[in-house]
Protein backbone atom coordinates (compact mmCIF):
# COMPACT_ATOMS: atom_id res chain seq x y z
CA UNK A 1 0.00 0.00 0.00
CA UNK A 2 1.21 3.39 -0.96
CA UNK A 3 4.54 1.80 -2.34
CA UNK A 4 5.41 5.23 -4.05
CA UNK A 5 7.44 8.26 -2.15
CA UNK A 6 4.61 10.69 -2.73
CA UNK A 7 1.22 11.25 -2.68
CA UNK A 8 0.22 14.42 -4.64
CA UNK A 9 -3.04 16.85 -4.11
CA UNK A 10 -4.14 17.79 -6.92
CA UNK A 11 -7.25 20.49 -7.35
CA UNK A 12 -10.09 20.01 -9.78
CA UNK A 13 -11.53 23.26 -11.20
CA UNK A 14 -14.43 24.74 -8.93
CA UNK A 15 -17.78 24.31 -9.90
CA UNK A 16 -18.82 27.97 -9.85
CA UNK A 17 -17.04 28.71 -12.82
CA UNK A 18 -18.56 25.95 -15.50
CA UNK A 19 -17.71 28.14 -18.70
CA UNK A 20 -13.82 27.21 -17.24
CA UNK A 21 -14.06 24.52 -17.11
CA UNK A 22 -12.36 22.92 -20.19
CA UNK A 23 -9.41 25.14 -20.33
CA UNK A 24 -9.15 24.70 -16.26
CA UNK A 25 -9.66 21.06 -16.99
CA UNK A 26 -6.80 20.79 -19.82
CA UNK A 27 -4.68 22.26 -16.98
CA UNK A 28 -5.95 19.78 -14.27
CA UNK A 29 -5.13 16.39 -17.00
CA UNK A 30 -1.71 17.98 -17.65
CA UNK A 31 -1.13 18.07 -13.75
CA UNK A 32 -2.87 14.72 -13.23
CA UNK A 33 -0.47 13.15 -16.04
CA UNK A 34 2.55 14.64 -14.61
CA UNK A 35 2.03 13.26 -11.14
CA UNK A 36 1.74 9.75 -12.37
CA UNK A 37 4.81 10.08 -14.97
CA UNK A 38 6.39 10.95 -11.58
CA UNK A 39 5.62 7.70 -10.21
CA UNK A 40 3.45 9.27 -7.51
CA UNK A 41 0.10 8.89 -6.37
CA UNK A 42 -2.41 11.37 -6.68
CA UNK A 43 -5.18 12.34 -4.52
CA UNK A 44 -8.46 14.81 -5.28
CA UNK A 45 -9.59 16.55 -2.95
CA UNK A 46 -13.87 16.24 -2.18
CA UNK A 47 -14.80 20.32 -1.61
CA UNK A 48 -11.68 21.30 -0.10
CA UNK A 49 -12.45 23.81 3.00
CA UNK A 50 -16.22 23.83 1.59
CA UNK A 51 -15.69 25.14 -2.21
CA UNK A 52 -17.39 22.60 -4.85
CA UNK A 53 -15.27 21.10 -7.00
CA UNK A 54 -15.41 18.64 -9.81
CA UNK A 55 -15.63 15.35 -9.27
CA UNK A 56 -12.28 13.33 -9.65
CA UNK A 57 -14.85 11.23 -11.71
CA UNK A 58 -15.98 13.54 -13.55
CA UNK A 59 -12.45 14.63 -14.66
CA UNK A 60 -11.41 11.29 -15.34
CA UNK A 61 -14.63 10.64 -18.34
CA UNK A 62 -14.63 14.31 -19.15
CA UNK A 63 -10.86 14.32 -20.43
CA UNK A 64 -10.23 10.04 -20.72
CA UNK A 65 -7.69 10.50 -18.09
CA UNK A 66 -6.27 6.75 -17.02
CA UNK A 67 -7.20 5.33 -13.94
CA UNK A 68 -4.10 3.54 -12.09
CA UNK A 69 -6.04 1.58 -9.21
CA UNK A 70 -2.69 1.30 -6.86
CA UNK A 71 -1.78 5.33 -7.50
CA UNK A 72 -5.38 7.44 -7.51
CA UNK A 73 -6.78 8.08 -3.73
CA UNK A 74 -10.37 9.52 -4.54
CA UNK A 75 -11.50 11.89 -1.45
CA UNK A 76 -15.29 11.34 -0.15
CA UNK A 77 -16.75 13.61 2.35
CA UNK A 78 -20.52 13.35 4.03
CA UNK A 79 -21.56 16.81 1.78
CA UNK A 80 -23.76 14.73 -0.17
CA UNK A 81 -27.11 13.47 -0.48
CA UNK A 82 -26.99 9.56 -0.57
CA UNK A 83 -28.07 9.27 -3.68
CA UNK A 84 -24.92 11.38 -5.03
CA UNK A 85 -23.14 9.30 -3.15
CA UNK A 86 -23.90 6.19 -4.26
CA UNK A 87 -23.68 7.25 -7.51
CA UNK A 88 -19.66 8.51 -6.58
CA UNK A 89 -19.39 4.83 -5.31
CA UNK A 90 -21.02 2.66 -7.75
CA UNK A 91 -18.86 5.01 -10.39
CA UNK A 92 -15.55 4.60 -8.73
CA UNK A 93 -16.25 1.20 -8.59
CA UNK A 94 -16.54 0.34 -12.17
CA UNK A 95 -13.84 2.90 -12.82
CA UNK A 96 -11.79 0.13 -10.25
CA UNK A 97 -10.24 3.18 -7.97
CA UNK A 98 -9.39 1.41 -5.04
CA UNK A 99 -8.79 3.57 -2.02
CA UNK A 100 -10.89 6.29 -0.74
CA UNK A 101 -10.22 8.79 1.61
CA UNK A 102 -13.08 9.49 4.10
CA UNK A 103 -13.68 12.11 6.01
CA UNK A 104 -16.71 14.36 7.25
CA UNK A 105 -15.72 17.32 5.32
CA UNK A 106 -15.88 21.23 5.36
CA UNK A 107 -19.96 22.22 4.77
CA UNK A 108 -21.13 25.42 3.11
CA UNK A 109 -23.85 26.86 2.21
CA UNK A 110 -23.53 25.10 -1.43
CA UNK A 111 -23.72 21.68 -0.18
CA UNK A 112 -25.97 19.57 1.08
CA UNK A 113 -25.88 17.64 4.38
CA UNK A 114 -25.88 13.56 4.11
CA UNK A 115 -28.86 12.56 6.05
CA UNK A 116 -26.67 10.42 9.08
CA UNK A 117 -30.27 7.83 9.80
CA UNK A 118 -30.05 7.37 5.71
CA UNK A 119 -26.66 5.50 6.36
CA UNK A 120 -27.11 4.02 9.65
CA UNK A 121 -26.01 6.34 12.22
CA UNK A 122 -27.77 7.37 14.67
CA UNK A 123 -26.40 11.41 16.11
CA UNK A 124 -27.44 14.59 14.32
CA UNK A 125 -24.95 14.50 12.17
CA UNK A 126 -23.17 12.15 9.90
CA UNK A 127 -19.53 11.09 11.34
CA UNK A 128 -16.64 9.66 9.81
CA UNK A 129 -17.35 6.31 11.00
CA UNK A 130 -20.77 6.41 10.14
CA UNK A 131 -19.43 7.08 6.29
CA UNK A 132 -16.86 4.18 6.64
CA UNK A 133 -19.12 1.57 8.23
CA UNK A 134 -21.55 2.31 5.15
CA UNK A 135 -19.39 2.05 2.57
CA UNK A 136 -17.88 -1.03 3.99
CA UNK A 137 -20.79 -2.62 4.58
CA UNK A 138 -22.72 -1.60 1.13
CA UNK A 139 -19.84 -1.90 -1.08
CA UNK A 140 -17.84 -5.23 0.73
CA UNK A 141 -14.53 -5.63 -0.82
CA UNK A 142 -14.95 -2.56 -3.32
CA UNK A 143 -12.84 0.06 -1.73
CA UNK A 144 -10.00 0.04 0.70
CA UNK A 145 -10.88 2.75 3.23
CA UNK A 146 -8.86 5.60 5.18
CA UNK A 147 -9.36 8.28 7.16
CA UNK A 148 -7.74 11.82 8.78
CA UNK A 149 -5.23 11.91 11.34
CA UNK A 150 -5.00 15.49 13.25
CA UNK A 151 -1.81 15.18 15.29
CA UNK A 152 -3.07 19.25 16.51
CA UNK A 153 -5.90 17.94 18.36
CA UNK A 154 -5.48 16.53 21.86
CA UNK A 155 -3.64 13.88 21.66
CA UNK A 156 -5.87 11.05 23.85
CA UNK A 157 -8.70 12.40 21.60
CA UNK A 158 -7.68 12.19 18.27
CA UNK A 159 -6.00 8.66 18.99
CA UNK A 160 -9.58 7.20 20.43
CA UNK A 161 -11.09 8.63 17.41
CA UNK A 162 -8.32 6.72 15.34
CA UNK A 163 -9.50 3.46 16.77
CA UNK A 164 -13.20 4.58 16.27
CA UNK A 165 -12.35 4.99 12.07
CA UNK A 166 -10.36 1.59 12.18
CA UNK A 167 -13.18 -0.57 13.63
CA UNK A 168 -15.78 1.03 11.17
CA UNK A 169 -13.00 0.16 8.47
CA UNK A 170 -10.06 2.18 8.01
CA UNK A 171 -7.60 0.53 6.60
CA UNK A 172 -4.62 3.84 6.49
CA UNK A 173 -4.63 7.31 7.90
CA UNK A 174 -3.39 10.15 6.33
CA UNK A 175 -2.67 13.10 8.83
CA UNK A 176 -3.24 16.64 8.31
CA UNK A 177 0.30 18.99 7.78
CA UNK A 178 3.16 18.03 10.06
CA UNK A 179 6.32 19.95 10.68
CA UNK A 180 8.79 18.67 11.62
CA UNK A 181 8.86 15.40 13.76
CA UNK A 182 5.52 14.86 15.51
CA UNK A 183 5.19 13.43 19.28
CA UNK A 184 1.42 12.16 18.48
CA UNK A 185 2.35 10.98 15.04
CA UNK A 186 4.77 8.99 16.94
CA UNK A 187 2.50 7.39 18.97
CA UNK A 188 1.13 5.76 16.17
CA UNK A 189 3.23 2.67 15.72
CA UNK A 190 1.57 0.41 17.82
CA UNK A 191 -1.53 0.92 15.66
CA UNK A 192 0.04 -1.35 12.97
CA UNK A 193 -1.99 1.08 10.21
CA UNK A 194 -0.15 2.64 7.11
CA UNK A 195 0.38 6.25 8.02
CA UNK A 196 0.76 8.92 4.95
CA UNK A 197 1.68 12.29 6.46
CA UNK A 198 0.95 15.38 5.28
CA UNK A 199 3.75 17.99 3.81
CA UNK A 200 2.79 21.29 3.57
CA UNK A 201 4.57 22.57 0.17
CA UNK A 202 3.66 26.41 0.16
CA UNK A 203 5.36 29.12 2.59
CA UNK A 204 1.94 30.43 3.50
CA UNK A 205 1.83 28.78 6.63
CA UNK A 206 -0.47 31.07 7.71
CA UNK A 207 -3.22 29.58 6.02
CA UNK A 208 -1.61 25.72 7.37
CA UNK A 209 -2.93 26.58 10.73
CA UNK A 210 -5.91 28.86 9.60
CA UNK A 211 -7.08 25.36 7.48
CA UNK A 212 -6.28 23.19 10.73
CA UNK A 213 -8.41 25.70 13.02
CA UNK A 214 -4.90 26.20 14.89
CA UNK A 215 -3.39 29.13 16.38
CA UNK A 216 0.12 29.51 14.47
CA UNK A 217 3.00 28.03 16.16
CA UNK A 218 6.08 30.30 16.88
CA UNK A 219 8.23 28.09 16.18
CA UNK A 220 6.74 27.86 12.25
CA UNK A 221 8.23 31.75 11.92
CA UNK A 222 10.75 30.81 9.43
CA UNK A 223 8.95 27.81 7.89
CA UNK A 224 10.38 26.39 4.77
CA UNK A 225 8.63 23.53 2.97
CA UNK A 226 11.71 21.89 1.42
CA UNK A 227 13.56 21.74 4.73
CA UNK A 228 10.51 20.59 6.74
CA UNK A 229 9.96 18.04 3.46
CA UNK A 230 13.91 16.55 4.52
CA UNK A 231 12.98 16.38 8.31
CA UNK A 232 10.00 14.60 7.49
CA UNK A 233 11.74 12.26 5.40
CA UNK A 234 14.76 12.40 7.62
CA UNK A 235 11.75 11.37 10.81
CA UNK A 236 9.97 8.96 9.34
CA UNK A 237 12.27 7.41 6.43
CA UNK A 238 9.74 4.69 5.25
CA UNK A 239 6.81 7.03 4.80
CA UNK A 240 4.79 8.15 1.51
CA UNK A 241 5.00 11.83 2.13
CA UNK A 242 1.00 13.49 1.07
CA UNK A 243 2.01 16.86 -0.93
CA UNK A 244 -0.60 19.76 -0.77
CA UNK A 245 -0.17 23.17 -1.93
CA UNK A 246 2.79 22.32 -4.21
CA UNK A 247 3.44 24.39 -6.92
CA UNK A 248 3.75 23.18 -10.41
CA UNK A 249 5.83 25.59 -12.22
CA UNK A 250 8.51 24.47 -9.71
CA UNK A 251 11.68 21.93 -10.16
CA UNK A 252 10.54 19.04 -8.82
CA UNK A 253 13.75 16.99 -8.89
CA UNK A 254 15.34 19.94 -6.74
CA UNK A 255 12.48 20.37 -4.10
CA UNK A 256 12.03 16.55 -4.08
CA UNK A 257 14.52 14.39 -3.07
CA UNK A 258 12.74 10.91 -3.51
CA UNK A 259 11.47 11.65 -7.49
Amino acid sequence: MFEYPYLIELLSPKRSDPDSVDDKGKVFSERYHRVLDAGCGVSVPDNPMGQPRQALLDMIHRFELPVHPEKTVMNLNTFHEKQELNERLKAASKAEIKYLLVIRGDGGPALPKLDPKSIGGNLSIATTMDLLRYINRAYPGAFVTGAAFNPYNRASFEIDRLKEKMEAGAKFVITQPVIGRDATVDRLGPFRIPVVLEAWMSKNVDLLFKSVRKQKDASADAYDPVENLKRLHEAYPKSCIYLSMLGFKQDWETMLPRI
